[in-house]
């Protein structure tokens, strides 16, 4: 479990292909490795990984074929720089909301302005993540916490503050950009309440099937 407030920003130092899935080596300076240990979660941009191997301040992990195609993993490159956050501990500050490292799908940047000191994104969701997107409710971009400025249809906005931009990934954002997103837990377990034995009886809906409505509104 984590809390969407980043710990460190870290760089992707090697990237190893194997058949259908990858090996990543993130240097994370800032991180603080004296209480990571192997199969410890951290949150990468948003993504929850496990810690295979460590070496002195690069640590080690795999990611899935399923996670490449879901996530924007599969667009990483060496030298990208990721959002972390390792799992949070029971006697940690809760600052940010329940977040679970689970991406739900992913969104693109499609406008970006200045308003005085911070920054105004403007991001599209797949279309069927729209309906847990709120006004004043939160939402996870690429692993940090943020709250839901404006709602338009299945784009949202965003006013991100100097500290979160300095702090995170979000200053490297353009048009076009490609981001991780994760839609409020509390609002996926009101709605299976609210449904009851209907959600049972057809089982859970794939949110990752909503990749291809995305495409198609890119043309």
């Amino acid at each position: 479990m984590f809390t969407g407030i980043i710990s460190s920003i870290g760089k992707i130092e090697s990237l190893q292909k194997f058949s259908e899935d990858i090996r990543l080596g993130i240097n994370a300076n800032d991180l603080g490795f004296y209480d990571l240990s192997l199969g410890d979660s951290v949150a990468c941009s948003g993504v929850c990984l496990t810690v295979i191997d460590l070496s002195d301040s690069t640590f080690f992990v795999d990611v899935s074929r399923e996670t490449l195609s879901l996530t924007t993993i599969g667009y990483w490159k060496i030298g990208d720089r990721v959002n972390l956050e390792k799992a949070m501990q029971a006697t940690d500050r809760f600052g940010g909301h329940i977040v679970s490292g689970h991406v739900d799908g992913m969104g693109e940047i499609t406008e970006r302005r200045r308003d005085a000191r911070s920054e105004w994104l403007r991001v599209r969701a797949p279309r069927n993540l729209a309906k847990y997107i709120a006004r004043k409710g939160s939402i996870t971009v690429d692993g940090t916490s943020l709250t839901v400025n404006r709602v338009d249809g299945n784009e949202f906005e965003l006013n991100i503050i100097p500290q979160t931009l300095t702090h995170t990934v979000i200053d490297a954002y353009r048009e076009g950009t490609s981001v991780n997103l994760e839609v409020d837990l509390v609002a996926r377990y009101l709605e299976r309440l609210l449904l009851g034995e209907s959600a049972a009886k057809h089982g859970d809906i794939d949110s990752y099937g909503s990749q291809n409505e995305l495409s198609e509104d890119q043309g």
